[in-house]
Parts: C-alpha cells; structure tokens; sequence
C-alpha cells in the first residue's frame, strides 16, 4: 500500500509548499480512500443526477489552518480522483443552514463529483455542525464575529485558493474550469463568491440562495410572532386545506393540470383565503378525523405568511411565503386543549441571541416592537458577514463567469409527513421541504442585478421550478440538468434557454415539461399531445 500512495502522490510531502496568505497551515493529512460507497438520494445532488457511488477510489487531503491571533480553525477538504479518471476540473459543494459544508449533504455531492471525475472541495468555515446556539456568542454580551465572518464569507475566498494549489500540486496542472455547487446556505456562499472573490469559479450553481440573511431569519419566524400578536391558533390541517384549495384554484392558470402553481403572482390575486371561512373538511390532525370548519383565523395567518412580515406601524418588512407552501411547517403550529406556534421557540433564540445577547434571558414571545427592533439588529449584525445582496457583480462578469440560480415555488400539496420536515437542516430527511428561504427574495435579487446591469441574461439567469420543494422533493421535478448546462455555457458559449423536467401529475403519472429564464414562461404548443413546450 505505501508504494501505491507513494505513486498516486496521496502522501502530505506532496502539498508542504501549500500556504495561504493570512492564515497559518497546522497540518495536512492524505487518506488514500478505497472502495468508497455513499448513498446519494434523488435530489442531494440538486442540478444533477443523483447515482450511487460504489467501491469509488480518491486521495483525501484535509488541510487545517488559522487566522494568526484570531483563535479560529477551519478545515478545508479536497477529494482527489485518481489522476487517469480526473476530468480536468474542479467542483465545491456548498453547505445548509448554519453549516458552511463538510455535511452530509456536501458529502453526497462531493461523493458524486469524484465518481463524475471532478476534484470535489468543502469546508467547514470552523463551526462545523455545531448550531449558533453553542458558538455564536464568545462571552455573556459579546458576539464572535470571528466565526460569523468565516462561516459568512472568508473561508469561501479560502477554500477556493486551497482546493485550486492542492489540484495543481497533485496533477502537476491546474484546473481548466472551477464550479460552486450550491443550495439554500450553500446558494448564498455562491452568490458571496460571485459579490467578493469574483474569480474563484467559472460557473457557479445558487441554488435556493439565502441571500437576505436578516430578512429570511424575520421570515421565518413572522407567522409565529404573528399568532402570538393577534391570538390565533389555526390548527395545521386548516392550513393544509387552504393550500389545498389554492392549489385546485390556481393549477390551470397556466392551462395544463398538473397540480402545480406555475404563476404564483396571479395565484396571489386571484385566491382568496376569507371566501372559504366556515366550510367543512375532514381535519386529521389527531388520532381522530375532526369534521371542522376552516376558522377566520386559519385565513388570518394564511394570509399574514404569504404577504411576509410588517413592521408595527403596517410597513412592509420582507417578503412573505408563495401560495402553495407547506403551511403546516411555514406557520405550524402544535395543538392539545390548546394550539402553540412551533416556530416560538425560534423567534425567541433569535431575538436572546441576536439583541439581548444573553440566552439566559427570560423571554418567551415578542411584542411587535421587539420584533421591529430584531430586524433592524440583525440587518446591522449580518451587513457585514452573512448578507449576500450586492447587486454590482459586474466584475464577476467581466471574468467571464457564468451564474445559474433556481427556487422552488413549493406548490406540492402537503403530505401527512411534511409538517416533521424543516426542523433540522443538517439532517437531510427533514430539511427537503423547509419553507424558510422565500421565493421572493430571490426575485428581488435577479431584479436588483438586471437593473445595475443591463445585459444579465448574458451571464446570469434565474429558473422558478413549480412544484419543487427548498432545494428538492414535491412533484415539480428536480432540474437535474442544469449544471451541465451551466458547463456547456462556460465552456462553450452555449447559453440554457431552458432546461428539461419531469413533473409528477395529481394521477401519479409523469409529464415531461421545461424550465425558462425568467422572466419567460414555459408554454405548452401542443396541449392535446402534452408536448412541445417553448419559453416565451
């Protein structure tokens, strides 16, 4: 075996001369891997297939390194295909929630890079999965902006330096072509990268991207703060039925019945919660089926979470959820005598982490007022850090760089399983149908770049997928193909103009439709045939 490793080159001698300019190497370890396998879902991959990985063979390298006087350590880790199957290129995986990567989920995609031939990277910023519960505060009052500012943007200008010299000094050459990979906190890392390390990647996948951290952690926790506000408690399954009957309403609008919520805009001005106050449905949220009316308060709250959050005095604070999300996660809500909002417990960390600084605190719910001055904190704590929001990336473009970004609409009705998912982002079972990163916001951000730049589309382009869920699952049909269009306009010139999926019909049956750049919409030429769609 050592003369094996010794010739692959899967031996630390071989990366001595790495550095990084401010930082300091601790070390550097070399796993030659064999007979790898890992289980890589449908949709772990987000814009490309998913396969199994079996008996796959690569060189590990892990490099450990510092930010002299900082006390911080970051590990960034570099899976290398052995030298006859490596494809030339370089491909990094983006992180969830509050993990940076090294994950389960940046591990599949790593996985299934190393078997497609890539050179696959990640890193784990220095917090590793551990949640800002346990490290977002360094002392009673004092918040560690050490941490914050590796997990929101310097590791990624690290990791892109690391994975391109550790290539290099492996195969003897650089990568011809460098990708980003990345969905939810992972699409908002790829877009940092595109805003501040313009060069570190060709193409770039922001998949879902959390871009308006403040914003999106507010959105989150609105429907919550909104039933304490006004004392209502709808129980889950009253939501259910109202996405329910959204989704019958607003389906044909594009005039295909696929059970989708293709236009969400028009959807939202045509359906009206309060019109459907006082009708009956089975409800089947305990172990008995309830025959109950849908109450003014489930149209209260369905309302409140798809027009977003509002400051005291009635001013718009952010966007709120499309019509078609899994309400009973989005504003769910747990009920015995009496129903409790599931996501009071969030809004309280928010709030003891973020403004008093103290998780000690005795605080439980939030006045309008605290919640007003929880957004104007956060905005101010994560300007600097997490924010991903800049619109003038234009020396992203003039590096030739190319950026595909796609969002779920989240129109699949809602299963008897989906109100457990969302609750952990790191275990991937549970965060397919997290409903926390609203479309909205990244519209506003596709908008905010054409208005700076006029020819966007030239480089960058934007995807709504009906139907999908936060970075997979629902019926919509995952765009599995879209990263090999993103290499195809990189490496080639040849631009996406759309992009196939397949949809899972309310039949159970599959249609085969397309994904266009918005602001086109996919058109069906030949309803009759299912067939020969176009975007216009």
């Amino acid at each position: 075996m050592a003369s094996l490793l010794t010739s692959q080159g899967c031996v630390p001698d071989t990366f001595s001369s790495l550095s990084l300019f401010g930082a300091k190497i601790l070390s550097i370890s070399a796993d030659y891997v064999v007979g790898f396998s890992y289980p890589v879902l449908d949709g772990w991959r987000y814009s490309q297939p998913s396969h199994a990985v079996d008996n796959a063979t690569f060189c590990n390298i892990t490099v450990t390194y510092t930010h002299p006087n900082q006390g911080d350590t970051i590990n960034a880790e570099v899976w290398l295909p052995l030298k006859e199957n490596w494809n030339q290129r370089l491909q990094a995986i983006g992180g969830g929630g509050w993990v940076a990567g090294r994950f389960v989920l940046a591990y599949a995609g790593m996985a299934g890079a190393v078997v497609d031939g890539y050179a696959a990277a990640s890193t784990d910023a220095g917090v590793g999965d551990s949640s800002p519960a346990e490290w977002g505060l360094v002392s009673e009052g004092n918040l560690n902006l050490v941490d914050l500012d590796n997990f929101g943007q310097r590791s990624l200008g690290d990791l892109a330096a690391i994975a391109k010299s550790v290539v290099e000094q492996y195969y003897g050459k650089s990568a011809d072509y460098s990708y980003w990979n990345g969905c939810s906190n992972g699409g908002r890392q790829a877009a940092i990268l595109a805003q501040q390390f313009p060069d570190a990647y060709d193409g770039i996948i922001a998949a879902a991207p959390a871009l308006f951290w403040a914003e999106l952690a507010i959105s989150s926790i609105w429907p919550a703060v909104f039933m304490d506000l006004t004392n209502q408690y709808p129980r889950n399954c009253e939501l259910n039925r109202l996405t329910s009957l959204a989704i019958s309403e607003c389906d044909n609008i594009d005039g295909v019945h696929d059970g989708l919520i293709s236009d969400p805009e028009t959807c939202r001005a045509n359906f009206n919660p309060w019109d459907y106050v006082g009708t009956m449905f089975h409800c089947q949220d305990t172990d008995a089926v309830l025959d109950m009316e849908i109450s003014p308060a489930a149209a209260s709250v369905a309302e409140a979470s798809w027009s977003g959050a509002k400051f005291s005095n009635g001013d718009f604070m952010w966007y709120g959820y499309e019509i078609g999300v899994d309400l009973s996660t989005a504003a769910g809500t747990t009920c015995n005598e009496t129903c409790v909002p599931t996501g009071r417990s969030t809004a309280a960390f928010w709030y003891l982490e973020y403004v008093e600084r103290d998780l000690t605190a005795n605080i439980t719910t939030l006045s309008h007022a605290q919640f007003n001055q929880l957004y104007l904190t956060l905005k101010k704590t994560f300007a600097g850090s997490l924010e991903a929001a800049e619109p003038r990336i234009t020396r992203f473009q003039e590096a030739g760089g190319k950026m595909i970004t796609f969002h779920g609409l989240v129109s699949a009705p809602p299963t008897s399983e989906s109100a457990n998912f969302g609750k952990n982002m790191t275990d991937p079972a549970r965060s397919k149908s997290d409903p926390s990163i609203t479309p909205g916001s990244t519209l506003k951000y596709y908008k905010s770049v054409s208005e700076v730049i006029s020819n966007v589309n030239d480089f960058y382009r934007y995807y709504r997928v009906p139907g999908l869920g936060h970075c997979w699952g629902g019926n919509g049909g995952q765009p599995v193909y879209l990263f090999d269009q993103l290499r195809e306009w990189v490496e080639n010139g040849t631009a996406p103009d759309s992009s196939p999926v397949t949809v899972t019909l309310p039949t159970n049956n599959t249609m085969d439709q397309v994904l266009c750049p918005w602001p086109k919409k996919a058109v069906l030429k030949q309803p009759q045939f299912n067939s020969a769609w176009a975007c216009e």
